[in-house]
C-alpha cells in the first residue's frame, strides 16, 4: 500500500503557527511522543470539524536526536542535525528543537486551539522553545515589501520536489523540512532605494517580475537560491510567513520542504558563504537568522501506525549529527527566500 503523506503540500493559508519543542529524556516522554504520533490525525480532524471551511492542517517533523530516542532503526537516510554556518559576520545558527508542528488554517483560532491540544498532550513531556504566529501580509508579500513564494512548484511538480520516493524505500512519502526565523532591519532596508532593493532580491518590487540576467547581480537572492543539477532546476516548497509585534521583533519565518535536505543546505551555503565564496546574499545585511532546525517529516501512514509499546533501539547520536556535512552533493528539488526567486549553480 502506498504511504499517505502528511499535509506538506496543503494550500497556502492566511495564518499559521510554527511550534518547536524539545522533549525531556526518559521512557515516559518517549511513550507520550509515540502516543501523540498515532493520535495526531484524529486531533486535527476534531479541531478542524469546528470550522469546515477553515482548511486546518498540521505537519509534524521529528529532529535527529528525538528520532534516535523515540524510534531508533530504521532511520531516515538523510536525517541529521541542522548544519551551522559561519562566514564573515553572517551566521546561520543551529538551535534546540526535537519536534516541529507546522499548523495552518484560514483563521488563527483553529491554529491556536490545535497547538493548545498538542501541548496538553505533551504536558510534562516537552517544552516549547519557539512559537511563532505567522500571517499573510497583503498580496502575499513579506515585510520587506516583495511577493514571497512566486516560484513554488505546483501539482505533480510539488509532489516530486517534496516527497521521498524509491531513494529511501522505508520512508516513502516522507519529506525533510528546514526552518529558520529571520529578524529584519526594516529601517536600514527602507533607507535603500527601490532599485537597490530589487537588485538584492532579483525581482521587481511592484510587479514581481524577475530581473533579466543583464541587470541582475550574481549576488541577487534569487540567483544564489536557485540550484541546478544536471541542467535541471531543483525545486523546494516554501510556506514562509511574516510575523512580529509592532513594538518588538518582526521578520520572516522561513520554512522549506524538500525530498532531500541537501537542496536547502546548498542554498544556505550559497547565501551565507557565497557562490563563489564572498559573493554572498546581500539580503543578509538586513536579515539575521536567530533559529535553525532540520526535521524529518514521516508520512501520515507512518505516524498512524506508531504504537506506544513498540520496542525501539536507543541509538547513540552519530558524529554526522554534530559535524559539518559536505554540501556539494547532488540534490533533488529548490529556491529560498526568506522568499521566492531564481538564479545559478551551487558553489564548489
Amino acid at each position: 500500500m502506498n504511504a499517505v503523506p502528511q499535509a506538506v503540500n496543503a494550500p497556502l493559508t492566511r495564518t499559521a503557527l510554527f511550534l518547536v519543542v524539545t522533549v525531556n529524556p526518559g521512557l515516559d516522554q518517549r511513550t507520550s511522543v509515540r502516543s501523540l504520533c498515532g493520535d495526531l490525525a484524529s486531533l486535527v480532524r476534531s479541531v478542524g470539524f469546528r470550522d469546515l471551511d477553515g482548511s486546518l492542517s498540521c505537519v509534524m517533523g521529528i529532529g535527529s536526536g528525538a528520532w534516535d530516542r523515540c524510534f531508533g532503526q530504521p532511520r531516515p537516510a538523510e536525517l541529521h542535525a541542522f548544519r551551522e554556518i559561519r562566514a564573515g559576520g553572517r551566521h546561520a545558527v543551529s538551535t534546540p528543537g526535537d519536534l516541529l508542528f507546522h499548523i495552518r488554517a484560514e483563521h488563527f483560532d483553529l491554529c491556536f486551539e490545535l497547538a493548545t491540544q498538542i501541548m496538553a498532550r505533551l504536558e510534562n513531556t516537552a517544552s516549547s522553545v519557539d512559537e511563532v504566529h505567522g500571517f499573510r501580509y497583503f498580496d502575499a508579500r513579506d515585510l520587506l515589501g516583495f511577493v514571497d513564494g512566486t516560484e513554488n512548484p505546483k501539482g505533480q511538480a510539488a509532489v516530486d520536489a517534496t516527497l521521498i520516493g524509491d531513494e529511501d524505500e522505508a520512508f516513502t512519502g516522507g519529506s525533510y523540512v528546514i526552518v529558520q526565523k529571520y529578524l529584519h532591519d526594516l529601517a536600514g532596508w527602507n533607507a535603500l532605494s527601490t532599485e537597490k532593493q530589487e537588485r538584492i532580491i532579483g525581482r521587481t518590487k511592484l510587479s514581481d517580475i524577475e530581473l533579466d540576467d543583464a541587470t541582475k547581480p550574481s549576488s541577487a537572492h534569487n540567483a544564489l537560491t536557485t540550484i541546478v543539477e544536471n541542467g535541471r532546476e531543483i525545486k523546494i516548497l516554501r510556506d514562509n510567513m511574516p510575523f512580529g509585534r509592532a513594538g518588538g521583533d518582526f521578520g520572516t519565518y522561513f520554512i522549506g520542504y524538500s525530498r532531500s535536505p541537501r537542496t536547502i543546505e546548498q542554498m544556505l551555503d550559497n547565501m551565507f558563504i557565497g557562490n563563489p565564496p564572498s559573493n554572498y546574499d546581500r539580503l543578509l545585511d538586513f536579515s539575521r537568522a536567530v533559529t535553525g532546525n532540520l526535521f524529518f517529516v514521516p508520512s501520515e501512514t507512518f505516524l498512524e501506525e506508531v504504537t506506544v509499546d513498540e520496542p525501539t533501539a536507543v541509538l547513540v547520536p552519530k558524529s554526522s549529527d554534530v559535524e559539518q556535512l559536505p554540501s556539494n552533493l547532488p540534490v533533488p528539488d529548490g529556491s529560498l527566500r526568506i522568499g521566492s526567486l531564481k538564479g545559478n549553480r551551487a558553489h564548489e
